[in-house]
């Protein structure tokens, strides 16, 4: 990835769980920077920006209201990114993935191509791509722990999405489910409490 920002500087990283923050479209990687503050001081966060020039700012891959999408540019993003992991991933003692709005989307596709490669996953406000190609790719052999927060009256991720993201995570992950009335399509200070506890839990007890 050609931008990064970091939580730690590189001589603190060693032997930390990694967290890989993606964002929404049309950001970019300091909206994610500013959560770095909420999520356990143990981890090394990495804020990482989308490669696709939305408008001001980034995106993983085009998306219209219907979160129609390329599966072309999907893949070519989940590469990039998996490539970017492979160049750092030997410094930390796990990866987990964190993902808000396509950022989610981005982090449920890395999982769904490669779950063994992560500890534990996070989801807010976004939402599971339906897509026949990715879904024979899957190879689940347990199920990973994977918190999902996001505010029921939400009206940027539709009815459909918010459906099958709801079904396929019950299906395929240890989900932890959380809802947020008032927050709308963003992230609350209520909710970053629960994924410093759902981080802690599933990546930083020793019997994980």
């Amino acid at each position: 990835m050609e931008t990064v920002v970091w939580s730690k500087p590189e001589h603190e990283r060693a032997g930390t769980p990694l967290l890989v923050m993606m964002h929404g479209y049309g950001r970019d990687e300091s909206r994610m920077a500013q959560l770095f503050d909420a999520v356990p001081p143990e981890f090394t966060c990495a804020a990482v920006r989308g490669p696709k020039v939305i408008g001001d700012g980034y995106g993983w891959f085009l998306l219209d209201y219907f979160l129609t999408h390329d599966f072309a540019d999907v893949i070519s993003s989940s590469n990039a990114v998996f490539a970017w992991i492979e160049s750092v991933k030997a410094q930390h003692s796990s990866v987990s993935l964190f993902g808000y709005s396509q950022g989610m989307a981005m982090a449920t596709t890395l999982l769904r191509l490669r779950p063994a490669q992560f500890r534990a996953a996070v989801g807010l406000s976004g939402f599971v791509l339906e897509n026949e190609l990715l879904a024979m790719s899957e190879t689940f052999e347990s199920r990973p722990p994977f918190f999902w927060g996001r505010d029921r009256d939400d009206v940027v991720i539709n009815d459909a999405a918010t459906e099958h993201t709801e079904e396929w995570l019950h299906e395929h992950t240890q989900l932890t489910a959380r809802t947020y009335p008032g927050m709308g399509h963003a992230i609350s200070k209520a909710e970053m409490v629960d994924v410093g506890a759902f981080l802690r839990h599933y990546v930083l007890r020793p019997d994980n």
